[in-house]
């Protein structure tokens, strides 16, 4: 049997083949080496030597140095190519936008209470977006700039949950026809990556993104949380409070074979959509 290490290889009879002296053909060739366990002894830098791989000692650290480091850097960047990773990106970009819009909004709004003491809850009480529609003319002053720029923000806020929303029927076609892209979406980022949410079993995609409640309960035994990101998706919240933990069981269980047909298959597969509709609704009839 061949031995195989990064410097050459070692057959049966004991004759010893060096890898390529060319760096690219010999990173080409480390990164495809798979070598069984059993029976596996490891070489030595005297071996390599002795191959004709190396000269001295110094070369073989330095050209492990090398390749290694080579082939590390060309894993990162390959992982870093996935699509899911910048739907990820975009997801976090999403939730970060709602969070300074949500927060500007507030502090306009207290700014604007110095300037109209008759600012009354009924303004209080609107949508930040629309919030920001009615106040902006109203206000005088830098006041008028600050509101002018969370304008901006809330239509590039838009813009994005729609190619958030696009970009998710490509990566996860299956589970964005189940829940809609941005829940599905939101899914994979709590998950970190669409491989890691494809590994989840159904009960803790059902409550991921419940942390702090899920802290909660195993810190001082409050009821488990039912649901997490799935609440988002209208047949969980719009499901009667008697069946809703049992609807988000279910859809968490569909969603988990959504997710891993997402990842290893990369198409819609409009018979599995069909069946697991049919079954979440039969929880609702």
């Amino acid at each position: 049997m061949t031995a195989r290490y990064w410097w050459g290889e070692i057959d049966e009879s004991g004759a010893c083949i060096p890898a390529p002296a060319d760096e690219g053909a010999a990173l080409a060739r480390l990164a495809s080496i798979e070598t069984p366990m059993d029976g596996y002894l490891p070489g030595t830098w005297e071996a390599a030597v002795a191959c004709g791989a190396v000269p001295d000692r110094a070369a073989y650290l330095a050209r492990l140095n090398t390749l290694t480091a080579h082939l590390a850097a060309d894993r990162v960047a390959e992982a870093l190519r996935g699509p899911d990773l910048e739907l990820l990106q975009m997801v976090r970009t999403l939730d970060e936008l709602d969070s300074v819009i949500n927060l500007l909004t507030e502090r306009a709004v207290e700014w604007y209470a110095t300037q109209d003491p008759k600012f009354t809850r009924k303004f209080r009480a609107m949508p930040a977006r629309r919030l920001v529609e009615v106040l902006a003319p109203r206000s005088r002053g830098p006041l008028r700039g600050v509101l002018a720029q969370i304008e901006g923000l809330g239509a590039a806020r838009t813009e994005l949950a729609r190619e958030v929303t696009r970009a998710a029927a490509r990566v996860l076609p299956n589970s964005s026809e189940l829940v809609g892209g941005l829940v599905a979406a939101r899914l994979m980022a709590a998950a970190g990556s669409l491989d890691a949410l494809a590994r989840l079993p159904g009960s803790g995609l059902q409550v991921l993104g419940a942390r702090t409640a899920l802290f909660s309960h195993i810190r001082t035994g409050t009821p488990p949380p039912k649901h997490g990101l799935i609440f988002q998706h209208r047949r969980v919240h719009n499901a009667p409070l008697a069946v809703r933990g049992r609807v988000a069981r279910v859809l968490a269980a569909r969603l988990v074979i959504a997710a891993r047909i997402d990842r290893y298959r990369g198409e819609l597969d409009p018979a599995f959509i069909e069946g697991a509709n049919a079954r979440i609704d039969g929880v609702l009839a």
